[in-house]
Order: structure tokens, then sequence, then C-alpha cells
């Protein structure tokens, strides 16, 4: 499998422009989710924001998609 660079993404977070460096696989695994919960991306990585302590927000949200993703195998077991 060919894993790309992560690119800059721009995200409004409450009312405040700034970007992120995602990969695409997590980036659409992201928007999987913010679309699932019935949220927009900004909404989401918002929330993300709020809790993620001392960590940038792209490993934030990094740890976020991984962590729903590990729950969403668990719970198929």
């Amino acid at each position: 499998m060919a894993h790309s660079r992560p690119v800059k993404r721009s995200l409004t977070l409450r009312g405040h422009r700034t970007s992120v460096s995602l990969e695409d696989i997590f980036w659409k695994a992201f928007r999987d989710i913010a679309d699932q919960d019935g949220k927009t991306i900004n909404g989401l990585a918002a929330e993300i924001d709020e809790g993620r302590g001392d960590i940038g927000l792209a490993s934030a949200v990094r740890v976020y998609v991984f962590e729903r993703m590990v729950a969403r195998n668990q719970s198929l077991e």
C-alpha cells in the first residue's frame, strides 16, 4: 500500500482559521467519522482541540481517528 505525505488543510476552530497536516488516509477517516456523527469537520476538530492537552492538533486528530477505529473493531468482535 502506498502512503502519502501529509497535506496541509485549512480548518476554522471557533471562528479562527488554522491548518492541520494529515495523510490522506487520516483525513478520509476523519471526514467519515464527522459524517457518521452528524458533525462538520470544523465542529469535530474543535471538540478534539478542546481536549487535546499539550499535543499538536494533527497528532490529536490521528489519535482520535485511531481510537475510533480500535473501538469500532472491538465492537465487531
